[in-house]
């Protein structure tokens, strides 16, 4: 068996690979709301109510990612579910692609800055890169067209806007504090880059399955 078999479409469209995929997702997911706990409960005590959303951004993008994956195992049959479909399906690809990259960025970034690397930073390295992945790996089973691309591309603008305008963007190594600035300008520019990377992505599948 050829190792590129692994990333073809016939390995995973397979239903055994798409529960497998599921069950670790929407684990990490929860996982992921779990780590943010702290942070939602001092949102909640400090800020507005509406601002909640907004917080947890990993476990969101796993979260899409899961939808989308039901989605596979159980395809929509109206109009309606197929938008919604599409819909999450380029949430999850831009999501994912985003903060998978963006927290391992930042997890680097406080390392050369002088924070100390442990094993948690180790595991959360390993899980976001395997997101990001997944989320370009899957790209070819989807169904997303520009309009819900475009949509899923805002809608990231719109978290980070939120998150340095009002101040509950994700807790960072201590030392980056000292750059808010440069980190804001490289979120905005990671979700941009995400968005073209999964246009670029979704161009390429469609190519090479006609």
């Amino acid at each position: 068996m050829s190792v590129t078999y692994l990333w073809s479409r016939e390995f995973l469209s397979k239903r055994l690979i798409l529960w497998v995929l599921l069950i670790s997702n929407a684990l990490g997911t929860v996982y992921g709301y779990i780590w943010y706990g702290g942070q939602l409960q001092d949102t909640a005590s400090n800020y507005s109510t509406w601002l909640l959303p907004f917080v947890p951004d990993s476990p969101t993008a796993s979260l899409f990612f899961s939808l989308a994956l039901i989605m596979l195992l159980y395809p929509p049959k109206n109009l309606a579910g197929l938008l919604f479909q599409q819909l999450i399906e380029a949430l999850a690809v831009v999501t994912s692609v985003k903060y998978g990259i963006w927290a391992v960025a930042m997890i680097f970034a406080g390392a050369a800055q002088g924070s100390e690397l442990i094993w948690q930073d180790w595991m959360l390295i390993a899980s976001h890169t395997a997101m990001a992945i997944e989320a370009l790996l899957f790209v070819k089973l989807f169904h997303i067209r520009w309009t819900a691309l475009f949509a899923a591309i805002a809608w990231t603008l719109l978290n980070d806007t939120v998150d340095y305008t009002f101040g509950v963007f994700p807790y960072l190594p201590g030392p980056l504090y000292n750059h808010l600035g440069v980190v804001e300008a490289f979120t905005y520019g990671l979700t941009l880059f995400s968005g073209f990377l999964a246009w670029i992505t979704i161009r390429l599948s469609t190519t090479q399955s006609k």
